[in-house]
């Protein structure tokens, strides 16, 4: 499998950026990932770090898949995700919903273990919740075709989107805006709720395998209008950010109606009916640049019309 090292990492997405390796339609890759805080040695007793000048929420790419075409759709699986042994949290005093109760920064590490009962992997948080493992990727894009967009923001492009849903299984769809698409992957969190409250998921460093296959434009417009679009086992969803949660909100689920109208046929009425009836908006995040939404739909209702993701 081609491998790209923790060593070759980005802080910005952008046109032009120097390939870290280049890759087939169709190959299996795996991205070695630092954590959000560039690796810095933070512990309980140093929530600052021992080292500075290290990137922020650094991205590990770019990849440059052969045949990718601006107007084309990257389908990128994920097939696994690897932790390191340990994770960090730490409190912000300046953003997130509790930064009015905090006057410093504050961190804890929390080591994974695997539990004797069920096998999973997870961790302690106190001596009597135990939580399991709940691997997922915080940031994940393509270049866009304007301007760079620094790591921590999120876009049109992908990028910091901390969706919870986009884990080892499911499958993400991101627009092909330059020439190699421009893959970059890092940001893990060994587990997050919705929404990000604190600032931070559980952050942690580790590697991801996925599978990287070009579906050209003149195919696959009509299905993939609006990106970046996630599929798991039993939902579709399309992730939108903006500067305002209400903003957003309305951007992911109109996003969501122009797709499911064309894909299935249905007229404006049905499908806000339908979307009424069977959508659902969930917060990814309220402390990046650009707060996060997704609206999911069943796959099972796309299925009946005779929708399938490719």
């Amino acid at each position: 499998m081609l491998r790209i090292s923790r060593d070759c990492v980005t802080d910005c997405l952008q046109a032009g950026q120097a390939p870290a390796k280049y890759c087939r339609d169709g190959e299996a890759v795996a991205f070695e990932t630092r954590d959000c805080y560039d690796d810095n040695d933070i512990t309980e007793d140093n929530p600052y770090g021992n080292h500075k000048g290290g990137l922020e929420n650094p991205a590990t790419g770019p990849l440059y898949v052969m045949g990718a075409e601006p107007g084309d759709v990257l389908k990128v699986e994920i097939m696994e995700i690897r932790l390191r042994e340990y994770g960090i949290m730490r409190t912000s005093a300046t953003a997130g919903a509790f930064h009015h109760l905090y006057e410093d920064k504050s961190a804890r590490r929390f080591t994974f273990q695997k539990n004797e009962e069920t096998g999973r992997e997870g961790f302690w948080f106190d001596d009597k919740l135990w939580l399991d493992c709940d691997a997922m990727i915080g940031v994940i894009g393509t270049a866009p075709a304007g301007e760079g967009v620094l790591t921590i923001t999120p876009g049109s492009h992908g990028g910091n989107m901390d969706c919870a849903r986009i884990t080892a299984g499911s499958t993400l769809y991101l627009p092909v805006n330059v020439p190699g698409a421009l893959l970059s992957i890092g940001d893990l969190h060994a587990r997050m709720g919705d929404g990000e409250m604190l600032i931070c998921g559980l952050e942690t460093a580790g590697t991801v395998m996925v599978r990287v296959s070009v579906l050209h434009g003149e195919s696959y417009g009509k299905l993939f209008q609006a990106l970046p679009l996630l599929r798991t086992e039993t939902e579709v969803m399309t992730i939108q950010s903006a500067p305002s949660l209400e903003e957003a909100s309305l951007l992911a689920a109109r996003t969501m109606e122009r797709f499911l109208a064309s894909s299935a046929g249905l007229d404006d009425v049905k499908a806000g009916m339908a979307m009424s009836l069977l959508g659902n908006l969930v917060i990814c995040q309220i402390v990046n640049p650009l707060l996060t939404v997704r609206c999911t739909l069943p796959l099972k209702a796309l299925e009946i019309y005779g929708v399938r993701m490719p």
